[in-house]
């Protein structure tokens, strides 16, 4: 009997969550979230603790064990408080709300969150990792201040839910987008030396990148290159870890993220379509032969995320010594690996070895051949958790992504990959025009929000323009018209994080910023705006122009913070191509700033009896052609 098994369980069994299941034998009384934890503090009369994190969470993991697995600490939390533990890839609405809570007392917020709030769910204290000797003496103030000084406790959470609760009034707009504004910013805070922007940490942020392989090349290519050379790529089994820890993207946090990896991968497929530079083919080849073999559910979709953490030791899977090397691969090739990857005796991390090509030559072939069989026995050391949550987000990315891989490189097999993807969000995640957040455990989560309307939206265009096929056209605006239904803000503009159909929480964010991932409002924009175009529909052509007006004043005050909605409103072409032969299709290379369909509308005929193209840019429509590439000049 293992020692686990001997443990009683709280209610957190019952749950499907990866992360809320970590916990489930945890000996707080966890609840998840939910009416009967809520009744039950009004009953007692006590404060909420809320804990909010996801199961890859290196310092949630580490506060779980200092903290959550300590009876004293937990004797503390049984006592005084009602226990809520959320996931906050489930549930990115409480996470949202709760966040902003902790910025506003912090200035900044972080995984584990750690909220204190009062049966109404209101917050009036909010944190993020406590070691355990902190953690029992805010235990205790509480606690002392519930008893004593509630007032105290009271008034601050009036001001801070009023804080969080704004009300949007309407805000400033505009008719142009901070273009030059966030150039001029990425350009003054980039690091020429290595790539990226800032100090430590640096993260991919992959669609500022997008945005700046269109406005300043140099920037988004010196990043691209360090960002592969260094050790945030994982040059043994592919894939990009969440962040570098220091400023040559050498040391990562070792997390690796679906959603990470997906716009990554776009990223570096933009950057092949412009330069033609093999190495960024090789790399996003990489990124999907990294998802396919790790991240892939044998029954459809593609899982959340991958530990940092192996045998409680973060970054232990990918770390390597010259010794394992040399016997693995003989004497000489085992130096000559060690040498190109930067595997030494003395180590790059912590006495051991990330391997690496700083300063070293991109490509060695010779050594690549190596590179399945270190896969095969890195997997023999020790394993990686992966959280099989299956989000619509993440998983709408990643058939984007795939998409874009299809009409990029003219490869159907990504093609092929992209329409499963769908597919199995069609089957399993939605419901007529209900999308939901993810599944897990076989079970769906709870209805989704804006981010999963969005992305799945954007994914479906994506399909749309690497197929041509106007099912996915027709899916994309049927939900574009549900988003505006649900989540749209008539009196202030933008859209809520939380639709109509959501669970009503202390406050309804409204999230603009572009942040590790696109918000949805951005990546509402490019759809909106992309429909418009492909549709000729007169109310989306409205909407997007609302919401374009909306993100402009938004993204006024700080330009750089606003990617991929900067990215959504770069010039594209608009070409309505009439075929004279379907087979014609095959021939035309279409490239991501172009919107293109194909009609057999009669408002688009034929000229000269051969497929014929109708091209719009800058604002100018040309005369029909037969001849794109002269349109196009």
């Amino acid at each position: 009997m293992t020692k686990e098994t001997v443990k009683t369980a709280n209610r957190l069994i019952h749950e499907q969550s990866p992360y809320l299941l970590q916990h489930a034998y945890n000996p707080v009384n966890w609840y998840p979230w939910g009416e009967e934890a809520f009744n039950k503090a009004q009953l007692e009369d006590k404060p909420v603790f809320v804990s909010i994190g996801y199961s890859t969470c290196h310092w949630c993991h580490v506060m779980a064990h200092e903290s959550f697995e300590d009876e004293t600490v937990a004797e503390l939390l049984n006592r005084d408080f009602i226990c809520i533990k959320v996931d906050k890839e489930e549930r990115p609405d409480i996470d949202s709300v709760y966040m902003r809570a902790c910025q506003a007392i912090n200035g900044n917020g972080g995984w584990p969150m750690s909220i204190f709030a009062t049966a109404d769910g209101k917050p009036f204290y909010a944190g993020t990792y406590f070691p355990k000797p902190s953690f029992i003496r805010l235990l205790g103030v509480i606690t002392n201040s519930w008893q004593l000084d509630r007032a105290t406790l009271l008034k601050s959470r009036d001001q801070l839910t009023a804080a969080i609760s704004q009300n949007y009034e309407k805000q400033n707009t505009a008719k142009e987008a901070p273009i030059e504004k966030a150039v001029a910013i990425f350009k003054n805070t980039f690091d020429k030396e290595y790539g990226g922007f800032g100090s430590a940490p640096k993260f991919p942020s992959p669609h500022n990148l997008m945005f700046l392989l269109s406005t300043a090349p140099d920037l988004a290519e010196k990043t691209l290159l360090q960002m592969y050379r260094g050790g945030i790529f994982d040059h043994i089994g592919g894939g990009f870890s969440r962040y570098s820890t220091d400023r040559y993207w050498l040391a990562p946090h070792f997390e690796k993220m679906l959603y990470d990896n997906a716009l990554l991968a776009m990223a570096y497929l933009l950057a092949f379509e412009k330069t033609a530079n093999e190495l960024y083919k090789r790399v996003a080849e990489k990124i999907f032969l990294y998802l396919e073999r790790e991240m892939r559910n044998p029954n459809g979709g593609f899982f959340s995320a991958q530990d940092a953490d192996s045998d409680g030791v973060e970054g232990k899977y990918y770390l390597f010594e010259p010794s394992e090397l040399k016997e693995l691969l003989g004497k000489e090739d085992g130096e000559h690996f060690c040498r190109h990857y930067d595997i030494t005796a003395k180590g790059n991390f912590e006495g051991k070895n990330i391997p690496n090509l700083l300063g070293k030559p991109e490509h060695d072939s010779e050594l690549e051949a190596f590179l399945p069989k270190v896969y095969e026995y890195r997997k023999t050391r020790t394993a990686l958790h992966t959280d099989s949550k299956l989000l619509t987000a993440w998983n709408s990315l990643t058939a984007a992504a795939y998409a874009m891989a299809a009409q990029i490189l003219k490869d159907n097999s990504y093609l092929q990959k992209a329409r499963e993807i769908i597919t199995f969000i069609e089957n399993e995640l939605t419901d007529g025009d209900i999308i939901y957040v993810g599944k897990s455990g076989g079970k769906r989560s709870a209805r989704g929000f804006l981010d999963d309307y969005a992305f799945y939206i954007f994914a479906l265009i994506q399909m749309h323009q690497a197929s041509q096929e106007d099912t996915y056209l027709q899916r994309a605006k049927e939900l574009a018209e549900k988003t505006v239904s649900s989540f749209w803000d008539s009196e202030s503009g933008g859209f809520f994080f939380s639709g109509t159909e959501n669970e009503t929480l202390v406050s309804r964010p409204k999230e603009t910023y572009d942040g590790a991932i696109p918000s949805g409002n951005s990546v509402m924009a490019y759809n909106l705006q992309r429909l418009a175009m492909l549709t000729e529909d007169q109310q989306l052509e409205k909407w997007s122009e609302l919401q374009n007006s909306f993100m402009n004043g938004q993204a006024e005050a700080y330009p750089s913070g606003y990617g991929f909605y900067l990215y959504s409103v770069l010039p594209v072409k608009k070409i309505v191509c009439s075929l004279k032969d379907k087979n014609d299709l095959r021939e035309i290379k279409i490239k991501s700033d172009w919107v293109f369909r194909v009609t057999d509308n009669p408002q688009y005929p034929l000229v000269n009896e051969q497929t014929t193209y109708y091209v719009c840019k800058e604002g100018t429509c040309l005369p029909p052609t037969n001849e794109l590439s002269q349109a196009l000049d």
